[in-house]
């Protein structure tokens, strides 16, 4: 797990970088569905099999989004998907989450 939090920071950081100031809210939405995207189980499958062309996977899963994609959600899952981190959009979100949390002085709770 820590492996994963290791290799999801620079991302998340990244994409914070990206969304400060004013698009803070709407990266932490996409990055939200993102994740739940990346978390089922048949897109895991087939984002892994080396026989899937890149591109497939890339289009599947902005098919899959049911939140407004433009060019940096496009060049962010393009990039994901080429270097094989689809699987770490869940942990990059926390982290963003996180991120965001701390810049606005909140915290999320579920009730």
């Amino acid at each position: 797990m820590a492996e994963l939090a290791t290799i999801a920071r620079p991302y998340a950081e990244a994409l914070f970088r990206v969304a400060l100031p004013a698009k803070l809210s709407a990266w932490a939405d996409i990055l939200s569905e993102m994740a739940q995207v990346a978390a089922v189980p048949d897109f895991q499958v087939m984002a892994h099999d080396p026989r899937v062309p890149r591109q497939l996977v890339t289009d599947t899963f902005l098919a899959a989004l049911k939140v407004s994609v433009d060019a940096e959600v496009k060049n962010v899952v393009g990039m994901l998907a080429e270097n094989g981190r689809l699987a770490l959009l869940p942990e990059i979100e926390h982290q963003f989450r996180e991120l965001k949390n701390a810049h606005e002085s909140t915290a999320d709770a579920e009730i």
